[in-house]
């Protein structure tokens, strides 16, 4: 090194660096190029100080972007020049416990490469042994009990290293040098098969293959996993998977299903290269695929539903079975419906008994509940109305749950996103469906992963202890709370009691500025815009049920431009499990007395319920109104006879999107959509309403005269996108944001945003965190973030 051209920087890495890694990849860079320093991890980020010739010193600080592992992400990297130390080498220094907190957690990462390869190896001594792991993948959150991330502060405390693990711990060249849960079958947790008495059958080995021999028989077996467990069963059995929907009482739900491999996958689904990516990435989420019309695999796993939920095995175990296996499995969550996923082995012989025939189980202890993530590729291209393809430069990959491989990462908005505005932590607890939690503190917005929906005292108390569980994690008491608007969501309760209890305001968020908020902090957006906010049931602030919204929206405040003309939603709850009510609500608007008489022999109601239903509507009792795009969705889902009943959220309207679907892939040329009008609001706090009904009574002439129910669908969709780009001309604004629960469904997406930008406008939608309620906390933090600002520029108190 040359005095002359030598320099010491400090520099400071924020992103996702801690858990990954990283350590170990900058002490080898630092060595490979001949600097000196050292590495630490901070309760923030990592820091480094490195000192060498200038010009290598500078290939370092570009080569800790450009080669960082691929599990790392890198968001800021700051340096200052400081004095030189003539170091003797370089060294990887103790975490520091100093400084404030800063919300970075490191995920969850599938098996690498490296470890399948050990696992398959039989003179490895890592072979066949199903928690193996290393820098690059294995347990993060799942077994994370403080931070910093640390062997002391994981699950793993209490599993002593061996010699040689501890070796390959604190080898520099080694793939395993800092790698917190590394285990062997000398030193690591154990596999043990019970019988659902919970008595051991077999352990290690052994357990493995009577697991395998018990699924290959049909029966249910449940898996302890990496953050809870799963159900699973022979998907090509019909009798196995209708028995496992009787006892988890899931009645047609697509299951999700686990290959063995992505050539497997292939032989029953069409698969593009962005799906296979993200299969195979280090998150290794469930990605709905298309499903072969030829694919094999029995009916009840995925009933009338042209996709499959698929992904590839995600941990050694996974790996394990799949092997033994060789055929594809359902793996769903290990749960009965409605409730959160089992995580402890007692637990499971409870809550899962009379559904598991048997439990594989180990003893590393699961610290929280981490769910499968979920995503869906919005395709780059869509056949258009004219029958002309439209290309996008690359395919949007959509989030709808964010869990395992994406939780709890945080999302970064601009520094002055409230322009000093709300300093301590805010606390947001979410919806009611599709529940996460969100914490923000400084420019981050920690996410929970996902929790489910809040209908039981067991997921009630699951949420709560979410709560407490990421709260404790990050050393944070929350110095606001914000909450849905609807004042009886147990959500809401909760947040309500927290307050009081810790006497800090309680910032209550309309349900769509909610979504519409989200949506922008994703995509760091400032300023207002149009936001097109979809569902099915959001609490407005005039107390209807709001669900098919335009808003004019910033993160402070929002006005409605327009919204859905209203109907009613018949018998409330009711209607969403009967879509033949919305269909009534519908006529009712458009006809009137006269729905009494309408009999329409697709629609499947008859008489009696027309009459008891005309009865409800006349009344208004027990059937509130609703602007629900969700709920239209279901009317017209009923009207043509796609589905009369609905087992579960969002069923009638993905009969609507796959009917739709099979128009569009039949090369059926649309030329226009139904008409939808635009006229002025009655609602003094509404400018304009967009009409349905001349396209409803449109519907209606084409199914008396026979049109076929899919190119019905699909001209209702691109009637929706027409209603959408005529608003946003309206509006004026050019920067339009899709989001709610309405946008998951691919096709729509797709219409909306080509319709869009050929009309010159900028669209935004979801990438980062799901549209549906998975997404509310983000968007509730960041609204309240800017409301207590402004309660501090109005000289209030914040």
């Amino acid at each position: 090194m040359s005095d002359a051209l030598a320099q010491r920087v400090r520099v400071e890495v924020e992103g996702t660096v801690q858990g990954v890694g990283f350590r170990p990849f900058v002490y080898r860079l630092a060595r490979e190029l001949g600097l000196t320093g050292w590495v630490q991890n901070t309760r923030n980020d990592v820091l480094i100080e490195v000192e060498g010739d200038v010009p290598v010193v500078e290939e370092f600080l570009q080569r800790l972007r450009t080669d960082a592992p691929s599990s790392a992400s890198v968001e800021t990297m700051s340096r200052t020049v400081v004095p030189i130390l003539d170091d003797a080498g370089f060294s990887i220094n103790q975490s520091a416990e100093s400084g404030q907190r800063v919300l970075v957690i490191p995920p969850d990462l599938a098996t690498c490469a490296d470890c399948q390869r050990e696992l398959a190896d039989p003179h490895d001594r890592h072979f066949r042994y199903p928690f193996l792991t290393c820098t690059q993948c294995g347990p993060r959150y799942s077994l994370l009990a403080a931070i910093p991330y640390e062997r002391s502060n994981t699950t793993m405390a209490g599993f002593e290293l061996c010699s040689v693990c501890r070796t390959e711990y604190s080898t520099e060249s080694d793939r395993r040098f800092h790698a917190e849960p590394i285990a062997c079958p000398i030193c690591g947790p154990s596999l043990y098969l019970w019988d659902e008495q919970g008595h051991e059958t077999a352990n290690d080995e052994g357990a493995l293959q009577q697991a395998a021999t018990l699924l290959a028989q049909g029966l249910v077996v449940a898996v302890k996993g990496l953050g809870g467990f799963q159900l699973w069963v022979d998907a090509k059995s019909e009798e196995a998977v209708r028995r496992l929907r009787d006892r988890k009482r899931r009645l047609e739900k697509p299951f999700a299903v686990l290959f063995p491999s992505i050539d497997a996958i292939r032989d029953y689904c069409l698969l593009s290269s962005d799906e296979e990516a993200l299969l195979c990435s280090p998150q290794a989420p469930i990605v709905l695929a298309r499903k072969r019309r030829e694919a094999s695999l029995a009916d009840a796993v995925a009933p009338s539903n042209p996709y499959l939920g698929v992904m590839l095995p995600a941990t050694p175990l996974h790996h394990l079975l799949m092997a033994s296996l060789g055929r594809p499995m359902v793996a769903t969550s290990g749960n009965r419906s409605e409730e959160p996923i089992v995580t402890d082995e007692r637990e499971a012989l409870v809550r899962l008994k009379g559904i598991a025939d048997a439990l594989l189980v180990h003893d590393r202890p699961i610290a929280r509940p981490v769910d499968d993530s979920v995503v869906l590729v919005v395709p780059g291209k869509v056949q258009s109305v004219d029958g002309e393809q439209k290309e996008k430069p690359r395919a949007d990959v959509m989030i709808l749950r964010r869990a395992r491989g994406y939780a709890p990462l945080a999302i970064r908005w601009p520094d002055n996103a409230t322009d000093g505005g709300a300093q301590g932590p805010i606390l947001a607890v979410g919806g009611h469906l599709k529940n996460t939690i969100a914490f923000l503190t400084g420019n981050r917005v920690v996410l929970s992963q996902h929790l489910g929906d809040l209908s039981t005292l067991e997921a009630d108390a699951a949420f709560r202890q979410a709560v407490e569980d990421l709260q404790g994690l990050l050393h944070i008491k929350p110095q606001a709370i914000a909450s849905d608007l609807h004042p009886d969501y147990r959500s809401t309760i909760f947040a309500r009691s927290l307050s009081e209890t810790l006497s800090v305001p309680l910032i209550p968020v309309q349900h769509h500025h909610a979504h519409v908020a989200s949506c922008m902090a994703e995509h760091k957006l400032d300023g207002e815009v149009l936001g097109v906010a979809w569902d099915g049931a959001g609490y407005g602030g005039d107390g209807q049920v709001w669900g098919g919204e335009f808003l004019i929206a910033s993160y402070r405040q929002f006005t409605r431009f327009a919204s859905l003309k209203p109907f009613r939603l018949l018998g409330g709850e009711a209607a969403m499990k009967e879509p033949g009510r919305s269909a009534a609500a519908v006529l009712w608007e458009l006809m009137g007395e006269n729905m009494l008489e309408h009999d329409l022999p697709s629609w499947g109601v008859t008489h009696g319920q027309r009459v008891q239903w005309g009865s409800l509507l006349r009344s208004g009792v027990a059937s509130p109104w609703t602007t629900s795009m969700g709920r239209l969705f279901d009317a017209v889902a009923s009207l043509t006879g796609l589905c009369h009943q609905a087992s579960f959220e969002g069923q009638a309207a993905m009969g609507v999107q796959f009917a739709a679907e099979q128009a569009v892939e039949a090369g059926e040329v649309t030329v226009e959509g139904y008409p939808m009008d635009l006229v002025p609001s009655d609602s003094p706090d509404t400018k304009w309403t967009v009409d349905w009904r001349s396209m409803v009574s449109a519907m209606l002439d084409e199914l008396r005269r026979g049109c076929r129910l899919e190119r019905i669908a699909v001209r209702f969709h691109v009637s929706l996108a027409n209603s959408i780009v005529r608003v946003a001309q309206v509006a004026g604004f050019p920067r339009v944001v899709l989001t709610g629960g309405c946008f998951q469904n691919r096709l729509l997406l797709s219409l909306v945003r080509q319709q869009l930008e050929a009309a010159g406008f900028t669209v935004y939608s979801h990438a980062l965190v799901p549209p549906n309620d998975g997404g509310l906390s983000l968007g509730q933090a960041v609204v309240a973030a800017h409301q207590l600002k402004l309660t501090v520029d109005m000289g209030g108190r914040a």
